[in-house]
């Protein structure tokens, strides 16, 4: 997994910025009751979307997280006083403080099921009765968009998907939620490249293809063979699910 404090400077540049936040934070609002009360943003990184969150929807009291203390400082820039450092797989809250729980592009970076499980585990149980868990899913083949770049990547080896959807929406109902609704948002200036899919091999973007890894550079030169070097191909389009704790009588 890429070190997160050491992508905060570049991070809002290279994944599209404020127009890509946009599009999440849309999304997100879309699928959260517009209603006074409490909003917990996790794994926000610099805080692009948690902003928006917050200046849509100024009824609702937003705290951030953020597992790595750089991103989690950049936040801090942008929501003074309603960010700290947390791990999502034990988040620092009691049972039903939130109305609201979101969490855009975390799941997928996750060792493996069981931490993607304690994730679910711990939205549940922090969430009051009524309340929404907001998380992406299917963030890796969201960018198989059917390019000529993706036919080139096609035979790479993959890592396990932590965030299928399928395998979420059963953590999610272990933990009782139900599905509350779900929609999809563009990553707005994200499409790859032939000329950059090669850059993002050569520092290890693709987890199963370290840059000394000898096939990290016959893909590299097989996209390299491409046309368009520098023309983007389509955005990905990132899927978004909601789960609502049921409300009691």
């Amino acid at each position: 997994m890429l070190d997160y404090d050491e992508e905060a400077d570049a991070y809002d540049a290279s994944r599209g910025g404020e127009p890509r936040a946009e599009a999440a934070a849309g999304a997100v609002l879309g699928l959260i009751p517009d209603r006074p009360g409490r909003l917990l943003d996790i794994a926000c990184g610099t805080g692009l979307v948690t902003r928006r969150l917050a200046a849509a929807r100024p009824a609702l009291r937003v705290t951030a997280a953020d597992l790595s203390a750089a991103m989690a400082r950049r936040a801090a820039h942008r929501l003074p006083g309603a960010v700290l450092r947390a791990d999502c797989r034990r988040l620092p809250f009691p049972d039903a403080t939130f109305d609201a729980v979101t969490g855009v592009w975390l799941l997928h970076l996750l060792s493996g099921p069981d931490e993607a499980r304690a994730v679910v585990a711990e939205c549940a149980r922090v969430l009051r009765s009524g309340g929404v868990y907001v998380t992406t899913v299917d963030k890796a083949a969201a960018h198989d968009v059917g390019s000529d770049i993706d036919a080139v990547l096609a035979p790479r080896p993959r890592r396990p998907a932590q965030d299928a959807a399928d395998a979420v929406a059963r953590y999610a109902a272990a933990e009782g939620l139900v599905p509350a609704g779900r929609t999809a948002f563009p990553g707005r200036g994200q499409g790859r490249s032939p000329r950059s899919t090669v850059t993002d091999l050569r520092r290890g973007w693709f987890t199963l293809l370290p840059p000394d890894d000898p096939r990290t550079e016959e893909f590299a030169t097989r996209l390299a063979r491409l046309p368009d070097q520098d023309r983007r191909r389509p955005d990905p389009v990132f899927p978004l699910h909601a789960f609502q704790k049921p409300p009691t009588a």
